[in-house]
C-alpha cells in the first residue's frame, strides 16, 4: 500500500498518520492541520498569480500579444532611442536578467524590455 501521508514539514521523516483533522508526526511531535498540507502542496506546484507578466496597466500579457511603447527608452549600444506609442507584434515572454521578461524584435533588432515600459494593443 502506497504510503499518501504527506511527510513531516519540521522532521522531514515520512512516518506520519492523520487523526481528526490533524497530521501528527511520532518521531518529532509536531501537528499540522491537514487543509494546511493540502494547500501548500498546491503552493509547491506553482503560484500562477506570481509568475504572471502584467503591462504598465497591469493588463495580463501572453506570448504573440501586441504591445506598444508607454515611454521612450533608450538602447544601450545602439546609439538610438525607441519612441512612446511605437507598435510592437508577436512578443515571447522569457526570463530575462534584471526583469527584462519579454522577448521582441523591433527596427533596432532583437531586443529584450521590461513588461513595465509596454501596455498591451
Amino acid at each position: 500500500m502506497p504510503h499518501t501521508t504527506p511527510a513531516c514539514p519540521q522532521c522531514g521523516l515520512e512516518n506520519t498518520y492523520p487523526d481528526a483533522d490533524l497530521y501528527i508526526c511520532p518521531d518529532c511531535g509536531h501537528e499540522w492541520p491537514q487543509a494546511g498540507a493540502a494547500a501548500q502542496a498546491d503552493d509547491a506546484g506553482g503560484d500562477a498569480g506570481e509568475g504572471t507578466v502584467r503591462d504598465a496597466n497591469g493588463n495580463p500579457l501572453a506570448d504573440g500579444d501586441a504591445v506598444i511603447l508607454v515611454k521612450d527608452l533608450k538602447v544601450k549600444g545602439a546609439g538610438a532611442t525607441l519612441k512612446k506609442g511605437t507598435k510592437i507584434k508577436g512578443i515571447r515572454l522569457v526570463d530575462g536578467a534584471d526583469g527584462h521578461n519579454v522577448d521582441c524584435k523591433t527596427d533596432l533588432g532583437s531586443l529584450l524590455l521590461k513588461s513595465e515600459f509596454l501596455k498591451k494593443a
